[in-house]
């Protein structure tokens, strides 16, 4: 349970938008049970390759390992000024026998680094489970509403028909760019496992009398524990802070796949063609009690802003660190990649909760279509007046002022567009209005559209839906406001 306190100021990224599990992820316990078991698999190594470590000692490390004593651990940093020395001589309270062997030949960042690249990948591991079930969710709607007309729009200005589904699918297709990207991520995602102070395994290897095999034995060992296939080649005291821009870019690539989402669907409800969810008792404005205001996906468009800004703070660390290392990445790191694993979580929650319940006005898109497909239907026309004999130019040119007639009703004096009454009263194309208007079915603009849903859907999402089938849950998303 989150206890929210009134008193102090508290993130909202804990307090209304991120999921517990990913809180709890960033959250200080998962920190530093993840320190104590950094620790096991170090001295269990050590063990097993020679070194003056017991079964004993590591049992009593185990026996405490999630039971952390943060009182002790609390005044020691008050006394230390140092937070891993603090946990090694809370630690230490807990297992006596295992004191003298804790940390061993380590440095700050054997704990401090190697959590990080764990946590980083389990938020990855979330939030790839997050975007599978968005993608699904999308592909069900794309699927339903794949040959359903509607207009398409460039430059915001009216454009040849697409398909209600067939829009969705471009909103899928970043989703799995995406996705691609935290599967690259994760797969390259490494240990650092144990350089020592500079980089150099100069003290394991002094621990190990020379013995070189032993010192890379010892990192193979500690991150097959810890779940990795391999540690970083090289590095100085810290794991390169190019590692933390890597991913928070990927977090970000997230941020604008959703924002564009959001963004078109904000110009959608203001169209009033497609909402997202509006719940019984929710209010859309204060003072006008009729507005439906798009909130969540405006909640999406600012968080996604966020990550966005966000991405350039390990980018500048990275780029400022001095040789072996330097703590001005302390800091920035403590907040800049936590922050952006929860202002992500929360935007595809935010997602999955508005795809999951979009509210398709089918007889509002129809109309926009109607108004529109005089204006796109004239090349057809003019095509059919020609195959009865009329003169293509001319033909054009008649066209090019009806339409011009027609604009000027319809912005100037507010009235419908009666560019097919135009038509059809002009000798020159020979054709009554019912034959004029059997050119206006929405379905003969829509081109490739169905077919290239079902083809996108079965090519690219089902592989992947398949392939992730157990990350989806189907549960109902709940905003926490």
């Amino acid at each position: 349970m989150i206890v929210i306190s009134t008193s102090v100021y508290e993130s909202p990224l804990s307090s209304r938008y991120a999921s517990a599990e990913m809180l709890y992820l960033f959250s200080q316990h998962k920190k530093f049970t993840t320190w104590r078991r950094l620790w096991i698999a170090l001295a269990r190594a050590e063990m097993e390759l020679g070194l003056p470590v017991t079964q004993e000692q590591i049992d009593e490390l185990e026996a405490f390992k999630d039971d952390i004593n943060y009182d002790v651990a609390r005044e020691e940093e008050k006394r230390l000024r140092h937070d891993v020395m603090a946990h090694v001589h809370a630690y230490g309270q807990q297992c006596p026998k295992a004191m003298p062997i804790i940390h061993l030949g380590a440095t700050s960042c054997y704990v401090g680094d190697n959590t990080d690249v764990i946590l980083m990948r389990e938020g990855l591991e979330l939030i790839r489970k997050r975007l599978v079930n968005v993608i699904k969710v999308l592909s069900d709607f794309a699927a339903e509403r794949k040959a359903e007309p509607t207009l398409g729009f460039t430059h915001y200005q009216p454009a040849q028909l697409t398909t209600v589904g067939k829009r969705a699918t471009l909103w899928i297709n970043e989703l799995l760019m995406d996705l691609e990207e935290v599967e690259f991520r994760l797969g390259t995602l490494k240990l650092l496992g144990s350089k020592g102070t500079t980089g150099t395994q100069a003290s394991f290897l002094e621990l190990f009398d020379g013995d070189h095999g032993k010192v890379k034995a010892l990192e193979e060992k500690i991150a097959a524990e810890m779940g990795f296939d391999g540690v970083v080649p090289v590095s100085g005291q810290t794991y390169s802070r190019k590692m933390d821009s890597g991913v928070i870019s990927t977090l970000a690539g997230i941020a604008q796949s959703a924002s564009k989402f959001a963004n078109d669907m904000r110009l959608l409800a203001h169209m009033k063609e497609i909402e997202e969810p509006f719940e019984k008792n929710q209010i859309g404005s204060s003072a006008m009690p009729y507005k439906r205001n798009p909130m969540r996906c405006e909640r999406i468009c600012a968080l996604a802003r966020y990550v966005m800004a966000d991405v350039m703070n390990p980018q500048i660390t990275a780029a400022t660190q001095w040789f072996e290392r330097t703590l001005d990445d302390s800091a920035n790191k403590r907040l800049s990649v936590p922050e952006a694993f929860l202002a992500v979580d929360a935007i595809l929650g935010i997602y999955q909760n508005v795809a999951s319940g979009l509210v398709v006005h089918s007889k509002v898109i129809e109309k926009h279509i109607l108004e529109e497909l005089p204006f796109m239907a004239t090349e057809n026309i003019m095509m059919d007046a020609v195959k009865r004999g009329g003169n293509r130019q001319e033909l054009h040119e008649a066209i090019r002022v009806h339409s011009l007639e027609a604009g000027r009703n319809v912005k100037d004096l507010g009235l419908p567009n009666n560019l097919i009454d135009l038509i059809a009263a002009d000798p020159m194309f020979g054709m009554t209005k019912e034959e004029i208007t059997a050119h206006l079915e929405p379905s003969r603009y829509i081109g490739r559209c169905p077919e290239q849903v079902d083809e996108f859907l079965t090519a690219c999402v089902a592989p992947v839906l398949e392939k992730y089938a157990g990350l989806l849950d189907n549960a109902e998303i709940e905003l926490k406001v």
